[in-house]
């Protein structure tokens, strides 16, 4: 099977591509969709004492600008868990976002408040976020953050961060992935320094695995 950066599919009659950097892509709008970006998420439990790395916002950051360099972007929306926490307010954290949107002052970006965004506050209003509740409706779709919100539209949710445990033998792999359903598309995190929950596709839903900066379906 070839495997490639992007997998065309057909939801609820528009060509949308599912890409490797873990984006879905709306050529029509020329929009991108992103899932669980978490910024300061680091951050928020190196304030608790807990040792973990730094740079994960340059490395989201970086994710979504080697997006921008792969597809004609006007527009970005975020499906909720944008700030993971109060302390994604940090300074240095707010400054590094601050610097990336200078660097793309034309694109449009909407917040599909997720429920950690309740938490953690809404972003500076410096970076020109538009705040939306879900679900949020646009075309034949419904933006949401939880994968369970009603609508009569073809949803795009995230939250539940879906990754699936390949297994050969003794040893497994836990992949980020994609999980189509008839009615809805759940994408995978996109943020560093996010874990996974694995799912088990029903007999309806297809997965979508990313790993080695390409996609596949699942047979």
């Amino acid at each position: 099977m070839k495997h490639t950066a992007q997998h065309a599919l057909t939801l609820a009659g528009e060509s949308v591509l599912l890409l490797a950097g873990r984006a879905l892509y709306w050529p029509a709008q020329q929009m991108l969709v992103v899932a669980d970006i978490h910024f300061g998420k680091a951050v928020s439990f190196r304030a608790l004492g807990v040792p973990v790395p730094r740079g994960t916002t340059t490395q989201n950051l970086q994710a979504l600008d080697a997006l921008l360099a792969q597809v004609a972007c006007r527009q970005i929306v975020f499906l909720g868990d944008f700030l993971h926490a109060r302390a994604a307010h940090a300074p240095a954290t707010v400054a590094a976002m601050l610097a990336w949107r200078r660097r793309h002052p034309q694109l449009l970006l909407t917040l599909v408040r997720g429920n950690h965004d309740l938490h953690a506050g809404d972003p500076s209003s410096l970076l020109a976020v538009t705040l939306v509740d879900e679900p949020y409706r646009l075309g034949p779709f419904a933006f949401c953050h939880h994968p369970d919100t009603a609508s009569e539209a073809y949803v795009l949710a995230g939250h539940v961060h879906p990754v699936y445990h390949l297994r050969s033998g003794h040893d497994g792999l836990r992949l980020p992935c994609f999980l189509q359903g008839p009615s809805r598309l759940i994408l995978p995190a996109f943020g560093a320094f996010t874990g996974g929950y694995a799912v088990r596709p029903a007999l309806d839903e297809a997965v979508y695995v990313v790993a080695d900066g390409a996609i596949f379906p699942l047979p």
